[in-house]
């Protein structure tokens, strides 16, 4: 009996291969195709699954799934790896190996398989959500033990199998892309000194392309989740993602140029382009401070963003500490309900507006005009309480210079 494997497969040369080579090896496999954003046409998949060998394709639309349990997680723990990477190759990949699992399991297979490399993060994120979520299931990644040592080798291959591929002039790199965003790395980009020419970006333009009028976005919430864009509704959060990128890309806004630390060990130069993500992080950011108390504002901000970051990144996502970190991010998303103004413009996103019903910010406080309803007198005796330590040490150190002359 043939042992059965569900693959990842994107139709590329990589999975076509794989296909072919596990076939040989005594498997049967089964494609699995997840639709996260990528902007290709899928509609050829099965066909080309079934050429190199495949004996089932299943090619699935996750775009809404992924966007609402996966995208909006991220934005609601304003997640940044090292700062800046809003993490979009990283999320596909929990998704991904969640479907590979149920599918897996479904037609009875023991195996899944992957096309990640040795050196590359998606590796750890694919076997540890599918360890995570069945610890039965074997994990192959025949990438990482063929013989192939070039592409070269494996599209003679292919052509020996009879499989699909496109012989045309390769681009120089190597782009992964959903909804969330796109990272692209690879060829010249691998000089860390060189800028990145400008068919490495996708969807962006750049400033010196960019509109030169500014564009004013209105972003509008509920409960955390982004719902509108210049007081237009959108019923698909998915929807809404994939428009913003549009009009943000517009303007040059999401570009990313970063020298990360890989998971094993390597310093990686990636380029990625987000612009929804990068213009969602700034109008969540302002109306969560807008709405949130100074106290949990302060726990959130300094605690939460990094260390969901490190998890996404790190292939932690079937974790219990993520989903304890949910619980509190969306506690804190109930009052994140209200609208955010945004300017775009030469490659920037700046907020210039914010307003909620559950703001927590009032005029009559703030204000220095004659409507100014602050206790000053209650001002200064909290500051002689608050700075009271620093004044005690003071005296300290006065009285010790004064002993010493």
């Amino acid at each position: 009996m043939a042992k059965r494997v569900v693959l990842a497969y994107s139709g590329g040369l990589d999975t076509s291969v794989i296909v072919r080579w596990l076939t040989e090896r005594g498997y049967e496999v089964i494609t699995y195709t997840a639709d996260v954003g990528q902007g290709e046409e899928l509609e050829e998949i099965p066909k080309k699954a079934r050429q190199s060998g495949a004996v089932e394709a299943i090619v699935e639309d996750l775009k809404e799934e992924f966007a609402r349990d996966y995208c909006l997680p991220v934005l609601r723990a304003l997640a940044l790896y090292e700062g800046k990477y809003p993490l979009s190759a990283s999320l596909s990949r929990p998704l991904i190996s969640k479907k590979l699992v149920y599918y897996a399991e479904k037609f009875k297979a023991d195996y899944v398989a992957h096309g990640s490399t040795g050196k590359g993060n998606d590796q750890v994120r694919f076997e540890l959500s599918v360890w995570a979520l069945n610890p039965a299931i074997e994990v192959l990644a025949p990438v990482r033990s063929w013989e192939f040592k070039a592409r070269e080798e494996q599209i003679e291959y292919a052509k020996k199998h009879g499989i699909p591929v496109k012989v045309e002039k390769e681009k120089p790199y190597s782009i992964d892309r959903n909804l969330w965003g796109i990272s692209v790395e690879c060829g010249p980009l691998e000089d860390p000194w060189t800028e990145p020419p400008k068919d490495a970006y996708q969807i962006t333009f750049s400033a010196e392309e960019a509109p030169d009028e500014p564009d004013i976005l209105t972003v509008g919430f509920e409960k955390g989740i982004p719902v509108s864009l210049n007081g237009r509704k959108y019923n698909l959060l998915s929807q809404l993602i994939m428009e913003l990128n549009t009009l943000a890309g517009k303007h040059g806004v999401g570009r990313i140029d970063i020298v990360e630390n890989r998971l094993v060990g390597i310093k990686s130069r990636e380029v990625y382009e987000a612009p929804a993500a990068t213009v969602l992080y700034e109008a969540y950011r302002d109306l969560l401070s807008l709405v949130t108390d100074r106290f949990t504002f302060h726990y959130f901000i300094n605690h939460i963003p990094h260390e969901y970051a490190k998890l996404v990144y790190e292939g932690l996502w079937f974790s219990p500490l993520r989903e304890a970190l949910d619980a509190f991010t969306a506690t804190l998303a109930e009052s994140v309900t209200g609208e955010v103004r945004l300017k775009l413009f030469k490659g920037s996103v700046s907020v210039i507006g914010r307003r909620s019903d559950k703001s927590l910010y009032l005029e009559d406080l703030a204000t220095y005009s004659e409507k100014d309803t602050f206790d000053h007198k209650a001002g200064e005796l909290f500051t002689k309480v608050w700075g009271l330590p620093l004044k005690i040490k003071g005296l300290l150190k006065k009285k010790k210079q004064e002993f010493r002359t």
